[in-house]
């Protein structure tokens, strides 16, 4: 959980104070980050860049918008390489261990 460096205070604020809300942004945290995860991989397949940086765009922006700073910097990573078409050595698991490390999250 480390990985993932939740600012609780912070989403909790996000979601109005409303546990209920939180633990549905988080559900939709972990479905559409699981999507967009998948999407990367068959982007490094094809060696597209563009589309692991746009599916790494929707990553980094869900987890900013709770608070999961360090979702969202290897989220970043991973759409500043891919614009780049920087993508050697660019591994899908490292995304794929904290966006995994999500379902440990408890509100």
């Amino acid at each position: 959980m480390s990985d993932l460096q939740w600012n609780k205070k912070f989403a909790l604020e996000q979601a109005g104070d409303d546990l209920d809300l939180l633990t549905e942004l988080l559900d939709l945290l972990r479905s559409s980050s699981r999507g967009d995860l998948q999407k990367i991989k068959v982007a490094m397949q094809a060696g597209d860049g563009n589309g692991i940086a746009d599916a790494a765009h929707s990553i980094k922006g869900a987890a900013a918008s709770l608070g999961f700073e360090g979702l969202r910097a290897v989220a970043y990573e991973f759409e500043k390489r891919g614009r780049a078409a920087e993508l050697t050595n660019l591994d899908p698991a490292v995304l794929e261990d904290i966006i995994l490390a999500l379902d440990d999250i408890a509100v």
